[in-house]
């Protein structure tokens, strides 16, 4: 039923989100809040389907991590908005207060479920989905002893959520070591998989590029695919 869970059942409910506010993390990400309908609540880490319905779109329906942990109490998701805007992400600028989308979801494996050492690697806007797993974690306070290190690697050093991934890991035991290159982030990982080897679990979001090419290096170092998950992120 695992898998049924995680990727089907929760598809066949759609829900209307209240648009409440949206605000910018640098200068081209932004996070966009919405209501937290009663009943609703997911897995650290999963991503739902948001449809725009104040108006008629060409592909208007799009992936995104929640950004935000269930305990929040809101959805939120988060994404790069640059010069030249599609026409779905211009129409999320022009949500006002009040107004709905749509959302399915949230669904999808990539969420914590064991108690193992755990690696995370984020790239750029990769880190979404591992700001929802730390901020239930801190609100859980619960995970002991348990090892969690995040990689963030950003080579233009934006690190977005970067005051509160910093007081997560005053906070907790968990780790937070910030990288701008490939070679920076190949080293950290030979130091926990070298620790750790297959008793690990591996964690990579980011763009799809980033995400096959780490999980072929943790391969190449005898990292078990069935330890590795991964969370591709594509352009909208």
């Amino acid at each position: 039923m695992g898998f049924v869970q995680d990727h089907f059942m929760p598809f066949f409910k759609k829900r209307a989100l209240r648009f409440v506010e949206s605000y910018k993390e640098s200068d081209d990400v932004y996070t966009f809040v919405f209501d937290k309908e009663q009943g609703l609540t997911w897995k650290a880490g999963q991503y739902g389907l948001f449809s725009i319905t104040h108006k008629s779109i060409k592909n208007g329906t799009h992936p995104f991590s929640v950004s935000s942990a269930p305990t929040e109490n809101v959805v939120k998701i988060t994404t790069r908005i640059g010069k030249q805007q599609s026409e779905y992400k211009q129409s999320l600028l022009e949500l006002t207060q009040g107004m709905n989308i749509t959302m399915r979801g949230p669904v999808g494996s990539f969420y914590l479920n064991e108690d193992s050492p755990t690696l995370l690697m984020a790239g750029g806007i990769g880190i979404t989905p591992f700001r929802s797993i730390l901020k239930q974690i801190e609100a859980a306070r619960s995970e002991g002893e348990k090892q969690i290190h995040l990689l963030y690697m950003d080579g233009n050093k934006e690190y977005l959520f970067k005051d509160e991934l910093d007081g997560i890991a005053k906070r907790t035991s968990t780790r937070v070591t910030y990288l701008d290159s490939r070679d920076e982030l190949h080293q950290e990982i030979l130091k926990f998989s070298n620790l750790y080897k297959n008793k690990g679990k591996y964690y990579i979001a980011g763009p799809k590029s980033m995400v096959e090419s780490v999980s072929s290096y943790l391969q190449s170092n005898q990292v078990s695919k069935q330890n590795i998950k991964k969370d591709a992120f594509f352009g909208v």
